[in-house]
């Protein structure tokens, strides 16, 4: 390594941070450029405060994009046993739950932020903030890191800069534009873990209701995938953890102009024979009760007068006056209730994206571009997102410890 190893970091989140540690560890002269008045600010946010910093259970199945493949090799390099030796080292302590979801052991997302803030400070790592990077450009005395009225060399650059989700945190398109003036294709970016948008004359007369339930997710009229967990009506369409779980397809199909509905069980645990069964029985032993009374003790109040719109069904008719059509068409619809995707609640409110610079164009043991020499990157600016439950995190500290340890050499 050369004595003037001077390493530009280009975005202070978690992919940031790592590759500065690792970096300055391995003996670089590092500096973090952040145009937010602090690093972190995605990591602060992050689990409503409490930060799922990783997932035990991580594979290259747990991420989309045009290659999800090409966080294998970086996954390997970073195994749950070796991460959590890592946070101790940098006076971290975790604490895993039975799903593979961990979290800092005070639960606090800042402690996770304080102890990487301490642990690039020990290292040595220069942290610029409210320092806002105008252009990227390379002559042959190495990049050019332009800021407003300064320039300064690298020999080394990282582009960390996180993609455009969430832009009240800061999140911007500058990591992309940077890769695409050095020639890298850029995929289109799309929101993900994300509500969405529903075509429908109900779902804001709902908002507020929260209940269990399975959603299942159809892409032009093809069944895509089914998920179970909690949904929340809102004024906007629908929200909750089992809205996030299919976000992503569902955000991609509509970016494509393709066809997305949802569909929901409101009973999940009942099979279509047994909701019957317990349904005609239940209308048996209260016949001169309205079907609305009845059906509360089984579904939120709320769903049910918009259940019986659906089918022309008065909610004050008195169960024993059903034909046997009536209920059937009930019951299928409780089980079967769809919706029209029109979109989604967007970036700002998305905790994630899909899209950026194309992995085709990185190396993945390394993290450097084909077409740049010294030109890296690390995290979310690529072409790769996780699913729900720590696996961004997985990926971003995994991509920018290769990243960082690479820029060092």
């Amino acid at each position: 390594m050369s004595l003037s190893n001077k390493v530009a970091i280009l975005g202070g989140g978690a992919s940031g941070l790592m590759a500065a540690l690792a970096a300055a560890r391995a003996g670089a002269d590092v500096t973090i450029y952040e145009h937010n008045n602090s690093v972190g600010k995605k990591i602060l946010a992050s689990g409503n405060g409490r930060c799922n910093i990783i997932n035990t259970t991580v594979s290259a199945e747990d991420y989309a994009g045009i290659d999800p493949f090409f966080t294998a090799y970086a996954l390997e390099q970073l195994p749950f046993e070796d991460f959590e030796t890592f946070c101790h080292s940098i006076g971290l302590l975790l604490e895993c739950k039975s799903d593979g979801r961990c979290y800092p052991l005070s639960n606090e997302a800042k402690a996770v932020l304080i102890a990487f803030k301490s642990a690039v400070a020990d290292a040595g790592v220069k942290i610029l903030t409210e320092k806002k990077v105008t252009a990227l450009t390379k002559e042959k005395k190495g990049f050019i890191v332009h800021c407003e009225n300064e320039k300064s060399i690298y020999d080394k650059v990282l582009i960390a800069t996180g993609s455009q989700a969430a832009p009240q945190l800061g999140a911007t398109e500058d990591g992309v534009r940077f890769a695409h003036s050095f020639g890298h294709e850029i995929i289109p970016q799309y929101p993900s873990l994300v509500q969405l948008h529903l075509n429908s004359k109900f779902h804001h007369k709902m908002a507020g209701v929260k209940t269990f339930a399975e959603v299942t997710l159809a892409i032009n009229h093809k069944l895509l995938t089914k998920v179970q967990g909690d949904i929340l009506f809102a004024s906007y369409g629908i929200s909750g953890l089992a809205i996030l779980d299919i976000s992503q397809n569902a955000s991609y199909a509509l970016m494509n102009n393709q066809r997305v509905s949802i569909t929901i069980n409101l009973l999940p645990n009942f099979d279509p024979q047994t909701l019957s069964a317990t349904l005609e029985k239940l209308f048996n032993d209260v016949p001169n009760r309205p079907i609305e009374t009845v059906l509360s003790t089984l579904l939120p109040g709320k769903t049910i007068v918009y259940l019986c719109e659906e089918i022309a069904l008065n909610p004050s008719k008195f169960v024993s006056t059903l034909s046997e059509k009536e209920l059937q068409k009930l019951i299928h619809l409780i089980q079967n209730w769809t919706f029209e995707v029109n979109g989604t609640h967007g970036f700002k409110h998305a905790e994630v994206s899909g899209g950026g610079v194309a992995t085709a164009q990185i190396n993945d043991k390394t993290m450097e571009s084909k077409l740049v020499k010294g030109l890296y990157f690390a995290g979310e600016v690529l072409d790769i997102v996780g699913r729900r439950g720590g696996y961004n995190f997985n990926f971003a500290w995994a991509s920018g410890l290769i990243a960082g340890k690479e820029m060092g050499k």
